[in-house]
């Protein structure tokens, strides 16, 4: 059997993580790489409901500030199409501690996720080692992520967000996930249907 077949075999979901209006309320926030990651992510969303894979969505709260509730910025911006099959509210860096979605994908028999989101290096990668450990398979749709240049505490060496993503991708890859692209991803989901 194939990789492409065995990967068919399984039930997968898409989990979209921290698509958040939130985010645009940081300091940190750029535009600068977001038209690709929206082009990539649509562009998996739409072929996943294609394909009759449920898409679900996770959003971070916080007690204050623009993650919390009270912000009115815990929504999907607004470029992300909806309603998705399911909406989890996380308070932790990974999306399973405390928010029911563990219970939520083995009810559909999922044993596969396709993650992606924003930030790739903090909630997307922490959610993928975490739904790993606990027995998923797990693509990591990394083109689907996004993130922000960050500079390194004790150093000052600024990294880029691309220099992020390709260490996530190391030591994410043959560990925790399988890290794939969009259309990648979706050839090995089979075909769209009718």
């Amino acid at each position: 059997m194939s990789t492409a077949e065995a990967s068919r075999e399984r039930r997968a979901a898409l989990v979209v993580i921290d698509v958040q209006e939130s985010f645009r309320h940081m300091p940190y926030w750029s535009d600068v790489d977001l038209p690709s990651f929206r082009a990539a992510l649509l562009r998996l969303e739409a072929g996943c409901r294609q394909r009759g894979v449920p898409v679900v969505h996770v959003f971070h709260v916080e007690p204050s500030g623009p993650f919390s509730t009270a912000s009115g910025h815990v929504h999907a911006l607004d470029w992300l199409p909806g309603p998705p099959d399911a909406c989890f509210f996380k308070h932790a860096h990974n999306a399973f501690s405390d928010t029911g979605l563990d219970l939520h994908l083995r009810r559909l028999r999922v044993d596969r996720l396709l993650i992606a989101g924003i930030r790739t290096e903090q909630c997307c990668e922490t959610t993928a080692r975490v739904a790993s450990d606990i027995g998923y398979e797990v693509d990591f749709v990394s083109e689907a992520t996004l993130t922000f240049a960050m500079t390194h505490p004790r150093t000052g060496r600024s990294f880029s967000p691309a220099e992020i993503k390709e260490r996530c991708e190391l030591v994410l890859a043959g560990r925790f996930a399988r890290v794939v692209g969009v259309d990648e991803c979706l050839r090995d989901l089979g075909e769209a249907d009718a």
